[in-house]
């Protein structure tokens, strides 16, 4: 701390004030000035240190320094005032603002002049009190105030604040019109304005105008314009706003339009183009900020490149800017995901030191371990935070009981949860969910209810995160008519099923063969508005062909292609497969003819089915046609192709060319199953001698 000297003058602590870079210890100079003996602060001090603290955590001074002003009878200037007004307008103080404003001559010694109307009226729209600035504004002509471009720019504020956007831009063609020409400020007001709004249309359309009407726009401008077309995923329009500040002469880009361009391209997975522009940035030497080093770390850990991502870090490390926890949570995300957790643990024992770790930090680290099946070292890290008395959110209780019940310690995430009831901590549906779905896949659907009804009482409300593993439970252990009533109680309980809730049920029921109910499942979906999706239609297809419903499997993919649905290739293989099974072979290969025709490309699958069924019925020569049509459209046959084509062969008593096959599945690297080998066994004992096989 610089000693003051004694007597000190206003000209050596103005001096001083200036000279200090913070102004928590500028004040502290100022506060130990003003208990001084015989020291009075002079208008500039006032004005001097009031300018360092337009900071909102540091406003409750400036009404202090207002008093010391009034206690000292120091006449100031309107300047004075201003920062004042403006110190209150930016922390949303209006009272404050106003009492100050109506008490300008008996505190400071000056009258309001149009700048200080000006300022009070922009503190009423800070605080969103609109119709008090309107009101305000309507009281300029009372007091004979005439208002300036300043004042219709606030006027513009007011209505882009109340997305009166027509109403603004109505008001810049106005101020032309009095040629009192509006300016970059007042046209960034709109443009901001309709960007944010998301009407990217208009905004371009008031952007282009300015260059029309002769002004040229601010970098200020630029930006808004790129972010918002990148925000919202228009990478051409961006990049057209782009191209157009480079090839200007006027105005040129700076650090915070590299930072767009950077972080928006890498949101967008241009990952190249963000490094060309990083490179860009430092051939036009232009200083770099932690927001850009930290978009680009982010978009390469995405992008899983975390090579880059740490050569990126060195660097910003090597120009000595502070990293921030967001910077070192990405890479800490990024060397996670990577599977790296040598290099996890190492930086993490870096954030430690540089005391950058938080909640989040905690949240990425657990989950990277658990994700890495490093299940006793994740637990060590969440006991760490507890021992360090950091509150774990619902989000850290989410991650550990999922990566518990993923990593098959179930018992060991239902003792944490009940930790986390009994202690109070908040909880969330994420951590529901994987309790339940976790019960519900060993059985133990009883308990998932028992968890699930307790859900209201500990302040979680239910979602189909929850609801729908349970229903799935039931299912599985075969108990329908409880999900079915559970199903019913979510809507009671404020939770609507979701379509994959439907799915569910249909699903089960059709497995169940009852598919009178599967169907009306399906038209309570649509009477809700609720539209089945391919896998409801394939689902109760599939319930349909296993229970030899041929004819209703039918008739149920005339309706899918009736309402203009296009059944994926899933589809197709089920319905192939039903066919096949009821021997319908000709229905099932004009199914695969139709196939390419319907914009849906056979898949391996789809071949093995054909095949299967074609062998089935003793049609080895046209399998035989299906097995060169799988190669033709570019499949490599796996076990299963080999063990179906294999058996086929046998059981048509061609057990040579089931040899050959064989050897040739060893040949191309694909093991023989026990299935194979049971194949191979009983075509040999039903041909007889072995020498039948030479």
């Amino acid at each position: 701390m610089v000693e003051l000297p004694k007597p000190l003058s206003a000209r050596q602590l103005f001096k001083l004030l200036k000279a200090e870079k913070s102004p928590k210890s500028a004040l502290v100079l100022f506060d130990s000035a003003s208990r001084q003996p015989g020291y009075t602060h002079s208008p500039h001090i006032f004005l001097l240190i009031l300018r360092r603290l337009s900071d909102p955590k540091l406003v409750v001074h400036v009404t202090r320094i207002v008093e010391l002003i009034k206690t000292q009878k120091c006449k100031c200037t309107e300047d004075v005032v201003l920062t004042v007004l403006k110190a209150y307008a930016k922390s949303k103080m209006p009272n404050e603002a106003l009492d100050c404003f109506q008490k300008m001559e008996e505190i400071f010694g000056c009258k309001p002049g149009i700048r200080s109307y000006n300022a009070l009226l922009n503190a009423f729209i800070e605080a969103n009190l609109l119709d008090k600035a309107e009101s305000f504004l309507a009281y300029f002509e009372t007091v004979g105030i005439l208002p300036n471009l300043e004042t219709y720019n606030i006027l513009i504020k007011i209505s882009v604040k109340k997305r009166q956007f027509v109403e603004a831009k109505g008001l810049l063609d106005w101020m032309w019109s009095k040629d009192l020409k509006p300016d970059m400020y007042s046209y960034g007001t709109v443009i901001n304005g309709m960007v944010k709004s998301g009407d990217l249309v208009s905004a371009l359309e008031v952007f282009d105008e300015m260059f029309e009407r002769g002004l040229v726009p601010d970098v200020m401008c630029y930006n808004i314009m790129i972010d918002g077309f990148f925000k919202r995923g228009d990478y051409v329009q961006g990049k057209e706003i782009w191209e157009r500040l480079v090839k200007g002469s006027c105005v040129y880009p700076n650090v915070v339009t590299y930072n767009v361009m950077i972080n928006g391209l890498c949101k967008m997975g241009r990952f190249d183009e963000s490094l060309e522009m990083w490179e860009r940035m430092k051939k036009n030497e232009c200083e770099m900020n932690l927001f850009t080093y930290s978009s680009l770390i982010c978009g390469l850990c995405d992008v899983g490149n975390v090579d880059g991502a740490v050569e990126v870090y060195k660097e910003m490390v090597k120009r000595s800017v502070v990293v921030d926890v967001v910077t070192y949570n990405a890479l800490l995300n990024g060397f996670c995901r990577a599977g790296k957790i040598k290099e996890s643990f190492e930086l993490w024992v870096m954030m430690g030191k540089e005391n950058c770790q938080n909640v989040v930090s905690y949240n990425i680290f657990i989950r990277g371990l658990f994700e890495n099946s490093k299940v006793e070292e994740a637990i060590s890290v969440w006991e760490l935070l507890r021992r360090r008395g950091s509150g774990a959110d619902s989000t850290t209780y989410g991650v550990l009981i999922h990566g518990l019940c993923k990593n098959g310690h179930l018992n060991k995430a239902l003792k944490i949860l009940k930790g986390a009831k009994d202690g109070g901590d908040k909880l969330d549906a994420f951590a529901y969910s994987s309790i339940v779905d976790g019960l519900s896949k060993q059985g133990r659907v009883d308990e998932a209810l028992g968890i699930v009804l307790q859900m209201d009482k500990y302040g979680c409300e239910l979602s189909p995160h929850v609801c729908n593993p349970l229903i799935n439970g039931f299912v599985r252990a075969s108990k329908l008519e409880e999900a079915i009533c559970f199903f019913r109680e979510m809507e009671s309980k404020g939770c609507s099923p979701t379509v994959v809730s439907y799915n569910t049920l249909i699903n089960g029921l059709c497995k169940a063969e009852r598919f009178s109910d599967a169907y009306s499942f399906v038209k309570e979906m649509l009477e809700k508005d609720w539209k089945p999706d391919m896998i409801t239609y394939s689902l109760l297809m599939d319930g349909l062909c296993q229970g030899k419903k041929i004819d209703m499997a039918l008739n149920l993919w005339r309706q899918v292609l009736v309402k203009g649905l296009e059944p994926d290739v899933t589809m197709h293989n089920i319905l192939m497969h039903g066919l096949c099974s009821a021997g319908k072979i000709e229905d099932a290969l004009l199914l695969y003819s139709n196939m390419k025709q319907s914009n849906c490309l056979p898949n391996l699958v789809t071949h093995n089915t054909l095949m299967d069924g074609l062998y089935k019925a003793r049609e080895c020569e046209m399998a035989s046609v299906i097995w060169a049509c799988m190669f033709k459209n570019g499949f490599q046959p796996d076990i299963i192709s080999y063990n179906i084509t294999l058996k086929g062969l046998c059981s048509c008593g061609r057990i040579s060319d089931g040899m050959a096959l064989f050897d040739d599945a060893l040949k191309h690297g694909i093991l023989p199953t026990s299935i194979t080998w049971y194949i191979l066994v009983r075509a040999v004992l039903k041909s007889g001698p072995l020498d039948s096989l030479s």
